[in-house]
């Protein structure tokens, strides 16, 4: 269950991530990829935080990213 939670959580904050990297379309990339690093660490710490496990935490965030980015792109790639 509290994979479950985990991966729930991330994909806020991913959905989170999308909405503030769409806000600032016209920024430079060097900060968008900081704003990516700090989500990233963000939701690292939540799910290391109900884990307990920092490896199985590298791992479940790391997942959700990659579900999250297949899942938006697909998503991109039918509506326009």
């Amino acid at each position: 269950m509290r994979v479950y939670v985990v991966m729930l959580l991330q994909f806020i904050i991913w959905s989170g991530y999308t909405l503030i990297e769409w806000l600032s379309k016209h920024d430079q990339l060097v900060y968008k990829v900081i704003m990516f690093f700090v989500f990233f660490y963000l939701a690292y710490l939540i799910g290391n935080g109900i884990t307990k496990s920092s490896r199985k935490t590298l791992f479940l965030t790391a997942l959700s990213l990659v579900i999250y980015t297949s899942i938006h792109y697909t998503l991109e790639l039918y509506t326009h």
